[in-house]
Order: C-alpha cells, then sequence, then structure tokens
C-alpha cells in the first residue's frame, strides 16, 4: 500500500552545509526502503512531502520527529495514494527564498510561504505547481 505524508518542521540549523546533510543522508537511505518525495526549504523552514509503503513512511516520519536537525514538527497530510507524484527522485528540493513571488502568492497570503499557516492541501498543491514548472532539483 502505498501513502503520501506532508510534514513541516523548523530547521535547528539553517546552513547550506546541514541542508546538504539532510539531502545527501536522504539520498543514501531512502533507495532501499523505496521512499521517494521533495523537501522545501527557506526561512528555516522545511516542508516536505514522503511516499512509499505505508511501513516505511511511518517509521521515517517517526525518525524525523525524534532527529535534533528538526524542531517544532507538524504533520500537514497523510493519504493513501494509487500512484507517486515524487517517484523521480529519491529525494528532490527546492530552495524557497529562490522561488519567483507570484507562484508564492498563489497559494498564500503574503510573498513568503508558511506551511505552519496552510493546509496540507495548500501546501501540496505548491509541490504540484512546483514540479510542473520544473522548480524541484535533485538526483534520482
Amino acid at each position: 500500500m502505498l501513502v503520501r505524508l506532508l510534514y513541516v518542521s523548523r530547521a535547528v540549523d539553517t546552513s547550506p552545509a546541514a541542508i546538504e546533510a539532510i539531502l545527501t543522508q536522504s539520498r543514501q537511505h531512502n533507495p532501499a526502503t523505496g521512499i521517494t518525495g521533495v523537501l522545501c526549504y527557506g526561512g528555516g523552514i522545511f516542508l516536505q512531502a514522503i511516499e512509499g509503503g505505508r511501513s516505511a513512511v511511518s517509521e521515517l516520519y517517526g525518525h524525523i520527529q525524534r532527529d535534533a536537525r528538526h524542531k517544532d514538527v507538524e504533520l500537514l497530510a497523510f493519504e493513501e495514494i494509487c500512484e507517486r507524484r515524487f517517484g523521480g527522485w529519491t529525494m528532490g528540493h527546492v530552495n524557497l527564498a529562490k522561488l519567483n513571488h507570484s507562484i508564492v502568492l498563489k497559494y498564500s497570503e503574503k510573498p513568503e510561504f508558511d506551511p505552519y499557516m496552510s493546509s496540507g492541501k495548500v501546501s501540496f498543491a505548491l509541490l504540484e505547481e512546483l514540479m510542473a514548472t520544473a522548480s524541484i532539483i535533485g538526483r534520482a
């Protein structure tokens, strides 16, 4: 059974090296467990969609909740899915600070997207827009 989980958290360390370390770890670990997804970051906030088997996604989310690199972890959405939307990425990424403000304003009250103040549905719609506009960078 495939599922998708969407969560938001605050980064404890916002340095580029810390972000790259998270992406590297994801890309090394995720293929073996069948996890795919995308990580968006900006302004000290992570927005991440994770797809895969229910047990693997649940286990990974539990690990993220205990990970010292994240704080204020909140679940935005969890659903059973028929197919993956981010199957091409072991972990793609988007720097929200580098996005065109018109894309962000389409889904937000202000030019800075804050997933803590948005629904899971709106946050996922932004991710789909980023995918459609080729804003997601990643390695398979």
